[in-house]
C-alpha cells in the first residue's frame, strides 16, 4: 500500500485536503508516500473503533525499546525481521527475510550492515515516481528489483481502503506480489538474505509480510501483531491515518481474498498462480 514519508519528509505546512489536490499535487503526494483520504479532515480526527478486531485503536505510541525484530540502522526506522515469531507447530522463522521502509537514506554503515547480513536481493515495491524522488542507496553485492505494486492504479495510493482491496483484486498487483514471493524463495534457496520494502514499510510491505507469515504457518494473531508493529517503530498510532496502520485495512485484504477466491490458499493458487510445489518450498524456506 502506498506509504507515508519518513518523519524527515513530512511537510511543515498543513496537509491539503483531497478536494484541493490537482493531478500534479496528487502525484507529488504519492511520490512522498503520503496518504490522503477523501474525507473531511475533521472526520479523521476521531476514528471509530475497529469492531472486527474487537478493540478500539489502542496501540498507543511508545518509545522503541530493544527488540530482536528491529535491525537498527541510521537511515531507516522500520527495518526488521520475523525473529520473535513461531509457527503454530513451533518452528522458528528464517532470519534472512527482512522487511523495511525505503533505503534512500542509508548511511555507509547501514550499507555495510545489510551486506553483512547477506542481503543479496532488494525488492522495491514502490512506484516509479517514488523511486525517482527517493532512490534506494545500494546494498553492496545486492541486486535491486523494482516490483511496482500499483502501476497506473494511483487511486489505491490515495485511498487505503481501496488500496488494500486492490492488493488482491487488481491483476497487476497480484502479478507483482507473486513475483515478489518468487524472488524471496529464489534468494533463500541460495542461502542469502532478501529485503523487501516500500516507502514507509507499512502497507505494501505489510501485506507482503502478512502473506509470508501466513504461508509459513504463523497464526493470524501474530500476523496482526507484526502488521501493527509499524505503529510502534514509526512512533505513531492507528489513529494517524497518514503515518500509521489500522487492522481493518489488513482485514480488508484477507476478506477480499476470501470473497474472490474462497480462502487465502485459493488466493495464492488461483490469484497469484503459485503452484503447490512453489508454496510448499517457500513454506519450508521460511521456517528457518
Amino acid at each position: 500500500m502506498q506509504q507515508t514519508a519518513s518523519p524527515l519528509l513530512r511537510p511543515t505546512r498543513p496537509r491539503p485536503t483531497a478536494a484541493r489536490l490537482t493531478t500534479a499535487a496528487a502525484c507529488a503526494v504519492l511520490a512522498l508516500g503520503m496518504t490522503v483520504l477523501a474525507v473531511d479532515p475533521a472526520a479523521q480526527a476521531a476514528p471509530a473503533p475497529d469492531s472486527r478486531s474487537g478493540a478500539a485503536h489502542s496501540d498507543a505510541a511508545h518509545p522503541v525499546k530493544t527488540d530482536p525484530r528491529l535491525i537498527r540502522l541510521q537511515g531507516t526506522e522500520n527495518t526488521r525481521t520475523f525473529a520473535t515469531y513461531r509457527t503454530t507447530d513451533g518452528h522458528a522463522l528464517n532470519p534472512r527475510v527482512i522487511r523495511s521502509d525505503n533505503l534512500s537514506k542509508l548511511t555507509p554503515g547501514d550499507q555495510r550492515a545489510l551486506a553483512g547480513r547477506g542481503v543479496a536481493t532488494v525488492v522495491d515495491l514502490r512506484t516509479g515516481i517514488e523511486r525517482g524522488l527517493q532512490p534506494d542507496r545500494p546494498v553492496p553485492g545486492a541486486k535491486n528489483v523494482a516490483a511496482d505494486i500499483f502501476g497506473d492504479q494511483l487511486v489505491g495510493a490515495l485511498n487505503l481502503d481501496d488500496g488494500y482491496r486492490m492488493f488482491v483484486s487488481e491483476p497487476h498487483a497480484r502479478a507483482e506480489f507473486a513475483r515478489t514471493l518468487r524472488l524471496v524463495s529464489a534468494t533463500l534457496a541460495k542461502g542469502h538474505a532478501v529485503l523487501f520494502h516500500c516507502t514507509a514499510g507499512k502497507d505494501r510491505t505489510g501485506w507482503t509480510a502478512a502473506m509470508l507469515l501466513t504461508i509459513a504457518g504463523v497464526d493470524r494473531a501474530t500476523v496482526n501483531r507484526d502488521y501493527l508493529a509499524s505503529n510502534k517503530f514509526r512512533h505513531t498510532t492507528s489513529a494517524d491515518a497518514q503515518n500509521g496502520v489500522r487492522i481493518e485495512w489488513l482485514n480488508t485484504s484477507f476478506a477480499t481474498a476470501d470473497r474472490m477466491y474462497g480462502s487465502f490458499d485459493g488466493y495464492l493458487r488461483r490469484g497469484l498462480r503459485l503452484s503447490d510445489a512453489e508454496i510448499a518450498t517457500l513454506r519450508a524456506q521460511l521456517r528457518g
